[in-house]
């Protein structure tokens, strides 16, 4: 069976963040692609309180097998104490696609 495929989502505190990570986990191997989706509000509770800040989100196609590399990557490179990395697997789609995702990362890249 092949390498499941998976949709994992991060937010950024800014474009230069966003595309710096972005270019990092693509040339690296981590992530077959990556958008990213400007204009994202985010309402939170950190540290006891409640939060409200301009972000950037981030949607990361990749593989499972890869999501533990991906999520290391991101806490090294990200500035956020506790950045949001949370991966799904995506159950269906476009076949040439998803072979597309796990080629672009496979570990012989």
């Amino acid at each position: 069976m092949p390498d499941t495929v998976y949709l994992t989502f991060c937010t950024c505190p800014d474009s230069t963040t966003a595309e710096s990570l972005s270019e990092a986990l693509v040339t690296e191997g981590l992530a077959a692609c990556v958008n990213i989706v400007p204009g994202l509000v985010s309402v939170y509770r950190w540290q006891g309180k409640i939060e409200k800040d301009n972000e950037c989100l981030l949607l990361i196609k990749t593989t499972e097998e890869r999501v533990p590399e991906l999520t290391a990557r991101v806490r090294q490179l990200h500035p956020y104490d506790e950045p949001e990395v949370i991966a799904h697997p995506i159950v269906t789609g476009s076949d040439s696609y998803l072979e597309w995702v796990r080629t672009c990362t496979a570990r012989s890249q």
